[in-house]
């Protein structure tokens, strides 16, 4: 699964005890699978400050997890045509050990081998700077997020409103990649040469009387250049005077007359455009097959290195071609961004965490600090509501009265603005990583 439950308890005695027997039972019970979660010793501040964090904190873990999960479909949107090969590219940069900071590591090892960053986010400063820090970060990546998506949008736009003009039927698509030169009479002061939309069972009809239908008409000069399942597109050429006589006899006679004049830069212009745009629209994702072909991205065979965060589209100085190719030169400006910007919004998403698995520990537990987090990966969906009755049962001597109140749903906890169903007698939070569903 790749849903976590990060808890933390008090780190006394009676309480690494209990700590032990939760992963005495849920492992004999193969319930879930646990790690320690470390956490550094941040500076605590006054209980006040604390108070008004927990609130900020709350409001910027949702923010960062709904920044992540729109980057993740924004790759997915790129990446239409290998949306199978998505997950490769949802990767954290390092954020290990300090020998493994270059390594892309798959979101599950990240978050069950995370250490705090002590170099982004020192943690000697008071925990409101660290926020703060980590809230422009991520504003920042928002606001650029919104920018190349919506310059990828417009152009995904315009060449839709261009294919669609090339996929309508005869009355309504574009000509340009249907007709040529050739079928027209070009240059000439007197003639000119018109389309003529005929339907399927009046071909017979078209035949026998357009060259009556107008005088000036030029004998034989009508030719099919194309047809769909309702009708055939013909031309026909005539003096130019008389264009508006045909047109009116042709529609008595239910033929079309399509405006559509032959201008050789025009369809130029147009077929340019349309080449053009899907080139933009290819290029935001993939210039080249390199970074697809790569191998499965899991812990801990990733060897390829990360693109400097300073500027994701510039290499670094010195790489030689197949080091650029390896560190994703063969892949799109947008997707590039993507991937270095979302694993930089996913790391400070789990930093966010920390930080409140901390301060509601102090709130909870009280000072000194004092307490032990643990990172939970329940093992299958249909053993969560067994894994929380062990909890439960094991820290219910934390909070008796939160530990009823969950079996009560009635009883209300004084003192607490929260769903009943929110609280338990351990401070609790959850990590789910299913980005993509």
């Amino acid at each position: 699964m790749s849903e976590f439950w990060l808890i933390s308890a008090p780190g006394d005695k009676e309480n690494l005890q209990a700590l032990e027997r939760m992963n005495t039972v849920t492992s004999k019970s193969n319930l879930s699978y646990n790690t320690k979660f470390a956490i550094p010793d941040f500076k605590v501040g006054t209980l006040d400050s604390l108070v008004g964090l927990s609130d900020e904190l709350g409001k910027l873990d949702t923010f960062a997890e709904s920044l992540i999960r729109r980057m993740a479909q924004s790759v997915v949107e790129v990446m239409e045509d290998s949306k199978g090969k998505v997950q490769e590219h949802l990767l954290a940069n390092g954020g290990l050990k300090e020998k493994m900071k270059c390594l892309k590591i798959d979101l599950t090892s990240f978050v069950t081998h995370f250490e705090w960053d002590m170099a982004k986010y020192p943690a000697k400063q008071p925990l409101v700077s660290v926020a703060d820090t980590i809230a422009k970060q991520l504003a920042q990546i928002e606001m650029d997020l919104k920018s190349r998506t919506a310059a990828y949008n417009t152009l995904k736009t315009n060449l839709e409103n261009l294919e669609k003009k090339s996929m309508g039927n005869l009355f309504t698509r574009t000509l340009s990649d249907i007709v040529s030169k050739e079928d027209f009479v070009l240059d000439s002061e007197y003639l000119v040469t018109l389309l003529v939309i005929v339907p399927k069972p009046n071909y017979s009809q078209w035949q026998k009387t357009y060259e009556s239908l107008s005088d000036m008409v030029v004998p034989r000069s009508t030719k099919l250049i194309t047809e769909d399942k309702e009708g055939g597109l013909f031309t026909v050429t005539l003096f130019r005077k008389v264009i508006e006589d045909f047109k009116t006899k042709a529609k008595e006679n239910k033929f079309t007359v399509r405006e559509f004049y032959y201008d050789e830069k025009e369809i130029k212009r147009e077929r340019e455009e349309m080449a053009r745009l899907l080139s933009d629209k290819k290029q935001q994702y993939q210039t080249s097959c390199v970074a697809l072909k790569k191998g499965s991205s899991t812990f801990p065979d990733h060897k390829v290195k990360v693109t400097p965060l300073g500027n994701p589209d510039r290499p670094a100085a010195g790489q030689t071609d197949r080091e650029r190719e390896s560190e994703g030169e063969g892949e799109g400006p947008l997707l590039r961004w993507l991937k270095v910007n979302f694993s930089e919004a996913f790391i400070a998403w789990i930093h966010i965490k920390a930080l409140r698995v901390f301060v509601e520990s102090v709130l909870r537990y009280g000072l000194p600090v004092n307490f032990q987090a643990v990172l939970l990966q329940p093992h299958k969906k249909s053993s969560t509501k067994r894994l929380r009755e062990v909890l439960n049962s094991v820290f219910r001597h934390l909070d008796e009265v939160a530990a009823t109140s969950i079996l009560d749903a009635s009883v209300e906890i004084p003192g607490l603005q929260l769903n009943n169903q929110d609280y338990f007698p351990y401070v609790y939070f959850h990590i789910d990583l299913s980005l993509l569903d």
